[in-house]
């Protein structure tokens, strides 16, 4: 069958997910703000509970065989997700794995190459509606190098953008984006050790500027966003850690600090010094 949407480009979202095939355990998610075109291909029907998947390959093998690899890790996905979000979000999810970098960047929004040469998956919508939860003709697209990734890093990619996917209904347009990534790998990635490089007795908060500034710094702000959520969750419990997410990032959403005294009860200070303790520790 055939899919079409109509595209409202002052409200399309996309969030995508960088790669790297020599270093894909290391991948780090990247979510960026752009128009994205509609695209259509052939549909096939996948179910997962009470979910309908539109797996959607844009032409050639190499397509097919990815979407059959994405359909043998929706389960485990949809699974995670469920279990940190909730149930209650989008029953149709749709999958389109592109044939060609040029069709992946038309899908995603357009702009320059470089900008989309580590991105392995987008997530986008061409209309959001936080406040009455709507989110329209949204779509996880497959750039054509995800082939490559391993069951495993596929799985992450997947999981991380089925969250945006099931959490873009309640996430505003003007959300600090560091929060949805760390939160998004939080519910994808294994927890692993902080690397002792990386650990500081005075880390400092992400930011939406660093995950727009290609390189070192990005990827590192994407681990530090990582380890942030994974700390939240650690020590105020992963319920809260989804409350903390609609705080900083729902409708009527306030600063990352202030949040954490409306829902953690703490103060900035006081949550900066335990974030702190847990990044050395």
């Amino acid at each position: 069958m055939l899919l079409a949407w109509v595209f409202v480009v002052e409200l399309a979202v996309a969030a995508a997910v960088p790669f790297d095939p020599a270093r894909e355990h290391q991948a780090r998610p990247a979510e960026l703000i752009e128009p994205a075109r509609a695209s259509s291909g052939a549909a096939k029907p996948l179910v997962v509970g009470d979910r309908s998947i539109r797996l959607i390959s844009l032409g050639g093998p190499v397509a097919d065989r990815l979407l059959s690899r994405i359909a043998s890790n929706m389960g485990s996905a949809v699974e995670r997700v469920e279990a940190f979000w909730g149930v209650d979000w989008s029953r149709e999810i749709s999958v389109v794995a592109t044939a060609s970098d040029e069709q992946f960047r038309t899908a995603a929004g357009g702009g320059p190459e470089s900008q989309w040469a580590d991105i392995a998956a987008v997530t986008v919508a061409d209309q959001v509606d936080p406040a009455h939860r709507v989110a329209l003709g949204q779509r996880i697209v497959f750039a054509p190098g995800a082939a490559s990734l391993s069951e495993s890093a596929l799985r992450i990619v997947l999981t991380h953008e089925l969250f945006h996917y099931a959490a873009r209904a309640d996430t505003a347009m003007d959300a600090p984006r560091w929060v949805a990534e760390g939160v998004a790998d939080f519910v994808a990635r294994p927890s692993a050790p902080v690397p002792a490089e990386a650990r500081s007795a005075y880390p400092s908060l992400p930011s939406d500027i660093e995950l727009d500034t290609p390189g070192p710094q990005r990827s590192l702000a994407y681990d530090r966003a990582w380890w942030f959520a994974r700390f939240v969750a650690d020590t105020y419990g992963t319920p809260n850690l989804r409350a903390y997410y609609l705080a900083t990032s729902g409708v009527g959403h306030v600063d990352p600090l202030a949040a954490a005294h409306d829902v953690l009860g703490v103060d900035p200070a006081g949550l900066l010094a335990r974030w702190s303790q847990w990044m050395v520790g």
